[in-house]
């Protein structure tokens, strides 16, 4: 598999983002390796909070989420997906497969990591990963938070908003990832943010992660991931693992989602908030008010 990695100067100028990244050597699932990045900040010895960002984001996304988790005690993780951020870059889209980038957080994160007692925090393509890794590791998750997510089958259709998405970012020329990012938000976003999330990016030969992403979503029942999420759902039905769902109001993507979730039985009981005045990307919208609902779901000492 060849691959490309962004130069360390691309993100010397990331504004808000003190973090050192950490990075380990995986299988790439064709013979060679590939090398993954990860953030991380907290008490090493307190459990973990697990922040899975998707597309086309990366671990900066969580820069506002961060301090506030930190503060209440817990020890955060954040890795950046195969494709994206600081971790390395397959060149070929068919390169990307659903079923690998699952298996490349899951041994980043349980394999490499030895992440136990996880809450895990997935959004976008950060569920669609994540619920498979908290379905499959059930040993490894003790809470589980969803937001602005899903779990697709290709049993039911896609919203009209979302294949817009798809053909803008598997046809467009070039890839803005900053201008698209902010596309997804409902709150003003300054130039250095938006340069921010093109930093992963120098140009569009790095940008196979992000062409590649819309097309692993299934979207016909005999996808080649749909049998496996499909179990996912039959283990996260039936799990007893406490669930928060904290979706935005402005998202016409995943928004039909949060009621289904809320039904789950780990999510009964449970006071789930609507996150107000926030788009698809409500880590960037609203990022410390959606750390504070996470501490608050979070029992007392678990830190």
């Amino acid at each position: 598999m060849q691959t490309l990695r962004t130069p360390d100067e691309r993100f010397a100028e990331i504004p808000n983002f003190p973090y050192v990244p950490h990075y380990c050597e995986l299988d790439d699932g064709d013979g060679g390796r590939i090398r993954v990045a990860w953030i991380e900040d907290g008490p090493a010895d307190a459990d973990p909070i697990l922040l899975l960002h998707g597309e086309p984001s990366w671990s900066f996304l969580y820069r506002k989420m961060i301090p506030v988790l930190v503060a209440a005690g817990y020890r955060v993780v954040c890795p950046d997906l195969v494709g994206f951020g600081r971790s390395d870059k397959p060149t070929r889209r068919e390169d990307h497969t659903y079923a690998r980038h699952v298996e490349w957080m899951r041994a980043c994160v349980f394999d490499v990591l030895d992440l136990r007692r996880v809450t895990l925090f997935g959004q976008d393509w950060g569920g669609l990963i994540g619920l498979r890794l908290a379905a499959e590791n059930p040993d490894r998750i003790s809470r589980i938070v969803v937001a602005n997510t899903g779990l697709p089958t290709g049993d039911f259709a896609m919203p009209e908003v979302w294949w817009r998405f798809r053909e803008a970012i598997q046809t467009s020329p070039r890839i803005d990832v900053g201008r698209f990012v902010e596309s997804g938000c409902l709150r003003p976003m300054d130039d250095e943010v938006r340069e921010a999330y093109n930093a992963p990016f120098p140009d569009d030969s790095f940008c196979a992660g992000p062409r590649a992403m819309p097309g692993l979503v299934p979207t016909t029942p005999d996808d080649p991931a749909s049998d496996a999420n499909r179990s996912a759902w039959a283990a996260l039905t039936a799990s007893s693992a406490p669930m928060l769902v904290a979706f935005s109001d402005g998202d016409p993507i995943t928004g039909a989602m949060a009621p289904i979730f809320q039904q789950m039985r780990g999510a009964q009981g449970i006071d789930h908030p609507t996150i107000h005045g926030a788009g698809h990307f409500l880590q960037e919208d609203a990022g410390e008010e959606l750390a504070g609902y996470i501490v608050r779901f979070l029992p007392p000492g678990a830190g």
